[in-house]
């Protein structure tokens, strides 16, 4: 779970550059908490959303899910969503790795989709192939050098969200 309620000066890594985020990350599951700041852009838990499905239909509304969440059963509704975050608990959990990529290549989810939890700076350009366009990081990280790190690797053998075709039909 996000472990704090992140505040409108916090800034991330949105599609390579640095920026102010837009998005407060409500990291509780309690129904007062919730309610009482849905009046701005919010990211909300999973649970709190399928609570109340009337939230689909805004456009300030996100939903963080956890990396063990059935994709297949949430996809058709959270898709419609601006903003979609998953949650590293450690950084030696790779499943928010496969979870955006199916939101990418099968639901065809055009939105944000942002890393947020345990993410370190060597997994970005990892976590871009498969979809990530947004890091949030907890504590003082120098985010320039950070976002400079999405480019490490320059060239892949193998087929990504970002680069659909193989190496060698990429080759002239």
């Amino acid at each position: 779970m996000p472990s704090n309620d992140q505040k409108s000066d916090t800034q991330i890594i949105k599609d390579g550059k640095v920026i102010t985020d837009e998005w407060q990350l409500v990291a509780s599951n309690d129904e007062e908490q919730t309610g009482s700041v849905v009046e701005t852009k919010t990211i909300i838990p999973l649970s709190v959303f399928e609570a109340h499905k009337e939230l689909v239909e805004r456009d300030d509304i996100g939903v963080w899910i956890t990396n063990d969440v059935d994709i297949h059963a949430v996809a058709d509704s959270i898709i419609k969503l601006p903003v979609i975050a998953i949650d590293f608990p450690t950084f030696m959990d790779g499943r928010g790795f496969s979870l955006a990529r199916l939101l990418r290549e099968r639901y065809d989810y055009k939105g944000e989709i942002r890393a947020t939890g345990y993410v370190i700076r060597d997994q970005l350009c990892y976590l871009k192939r498969c979809g990530f366009n947004a890091f949030s990081f907890d504590g003082d990280i120098d985010l320039e050098s950070t976002a400079a790190s999405l480019n490490d690797l320059t060239e892949a053998y193998q087929t990504s969200v970002d680069k659909p075709s193989p190496l060698f039909r990429r080759r002239a």
